[in-house]
């Protein structure tokens, strides 16, 4: 049985697929695999033990209402690319339902990543990734989802779109997912944005000298 914390990749929502290429870009796919090597050398983006892969990635599509997101299940891959990413073209969070077009599943927090980009139109990413030394340090510094809020829910829509209100975040912000354990999110204007925003308070809390 999979633990809470380790629930990554289980889709919670109805999603309806378009067989066809999702047509990312090279430069982006690149970009995208850049940052996400990065974050996957910090453990933050990978696979548990139990085969259950975690964190995923995102970028806004210039123009439109569309991203780009990791497949759902990737997190055991080194490298994206156009089989491995899909391509969300709606999310109805009220209804619990997503759209996307592409060879695999949109990620189980894509429904999350939506509720961060209808807040601002400046966010052109975001990046949810699981980390256990971060999120119990942050968990009570950083704005953070109600604990009895699970992830890749309509709730949890709600509760990541609250924050951005409450906290009046604009283009770029951290979020802990406070029913989601492990779970923190990270968006900004950019791809490289974005995963700064994790390496750089991953070093600021001196955690490469703390790994098991």
């Amino acid at each position: 049985m999979v633990n809470q914390r380790q629930a990554e990749g289980y889709i919670k929502f109805q999603c309806t697929r378009e067989v066809a290429e999702p047509n990312i870009d090279a430069a982006w796919l690149d970009e995208l695999n850049r940052c996400r090597s990065e974050l996957m050398h910090l453990g933050m983006i990978g696979i548990y033990p139990s085969g259950v892969g975690f964190g995923n990635i995102s970028f806004r599509i210039t123009g439109e209402d569309e991203f780009m997101i990791s497949g759902s299940a990737t997190g055991a891959l080194s490298l994206l690319d156009g089989s491995t990413i899909a391509r969300v073209t709606r999310c109805d969070i009220s209804q619990n339902k997503v759209w996307c077009r592409g060879f695999i599943d949109a990620s189980s927090e894509s429904m999350s990543h939506a509720a961060v980009y209808r807040h601002h139109a400046s966010i052109g990413a975001v990046v949810h990734i699981h980390h256990a030394q971060l999120w119990e340090r942050l968990l009570d510094k950083l704005p953070a989802t109600s604990k009895a809020v699970p992830y890749g829910t309509p709730a949890m829509s709600g509760e990541i779109a609250r924050l951005l209100v409450q906290y009046q975040l604009q283009e770029r912000g951290l979020l802990v997912m406070g029913g989601h354990e492990e779970g923190l999110i990270a968006f900004a204007p950019t791809l490289g944005e974005a995963t700064q925003l994790f390496t750089d308070i991953y070093y600021r809390q001196n955690l490469m000298t703390q790994q098991p």
